[in-house]
């Protein structure tokens, strides 16, 4: 497939969450384990491989736990319909079939709404965990702030149906991912084949309509999803790439007004993906050395 990919895959297995083939990575700690374990949820339209380059320096004192949504990356792909909250519905069984009863979360992306209603679960008592700490980066935190790229409307005008063979293709796709980097970003020939053999697993693109229905369900369930991730007690750290043209810095801006208490780090030079633009400045902002 791809050096980097087949890489990936060897850390990591499949199992059978809520009757779904999930591929999950876990990474133990290098060091002495003095927190308790990460949850790490990705993005659209990728996957828990955006996270290699920093994978290893999140574990340094705890256990890292990484998963590809179901119809993303090296997870079962079939042509169903997708909710968020079905990406949700297997997050907690994972968390469940590890026995965690504590953990942290680290989401980007779709991952922060996952999240979000993960923590509305947990504050409506209805998911016994305790959710010990939180760091969010770029995502479409606040709706009304977001600017939908050319792509994102593209998908999400079309029906929520498989696509006919031929009408996404490789240098399609990856231009639409490559828009979301800052302007001085360029990821390497090999990290893109990567990002694109993920991304069409099992004729994954073809289902990219199908996964975009998430912009409206995050439009319809806002009053779920947010509220939570601004209010839940938890320590929260916010990592924003400031050139993200879709989560702009004005999300930043606002959850850091409604948060005073949060450690806010905002990353010049850097676009919506920061774990993959700058890994190292990531990791430092995330303190994953602390």
């Amino acid at each position: 497939m791809n050096p980097l990919v087949d890489a990936w895959r060897a850390r990591g297995r499949d199992r059978t969450l809520c009757g779904q083939r999930v591929f999950t990575v876990e990474v133990a700690a290098s060091g002495r384990e003095t927190a308790p374990p990460l949850l790490v949820l990705h993005g659209f339209p990728t996957s828990s491989f955006d996270f290699h380059r920093v994978v290893d320096g999140l574990a340094g004192h705890r256990r890292v736990i990484l998963f590809d949504f179901l119809g993303f990356g090296l997870s079962a792909k079939p042509d169903r319909p997708y909710r968020l909250v079905g990406q949700a519905d297997l997050a907690a069984a994972l968390v469940d079939d590890l026995g965690i009863d504590r953990l942290g979360l680290l989401t980007h992306d779709i991952g922060d709404t996952v999240g979000g209603e993960l923590l509305a679960r947990q504050l409506e008592g209805t998911w016994d965990v305790e959710v010990t700490d939180r760091v969010l980066t770029n995502g479409t935190v606040f709706m009304d702030l977001v600017h939908l790229s050319d792509g994102q409307r593209f998908l999400e005008a079309l029906p929520d149906e498989r696509l006919a063979p031929g009408v996404l293709d490789r240098d399609a796709v990856l231009a639409g991912l490559s828009a979301t980097f800052a302007p001085t970003f360029e990821a390497s020939a090999e990290e893109l084949d990567a990002q694109w053999a993920l991304i069409s697993a099992e004729d994954g693109e073809l289902l990219l309509p199908r996964l975009a229905r998430y912009i409206e369900e995050r439009r319809q369930l806002e009053h779920r999803f947010t509220p939570p991730v601004v209010d839940h007690p938890s320590p929260l750290v916010v990592v924003w790439g400031n050139d993200d043209p879709i989560a702009v810095p004005a999300m930043a801006d606002r959850l850091a007004a409604a948060r005073p208490d949060a450690r806010v780090v905002r990353l010049d030079g850097v676009g919506h993906y920061p774990m993959v633009e700058a890994p190292a400045r990531f990791l430092a902002a995330v303190g994953a050395d602390r």
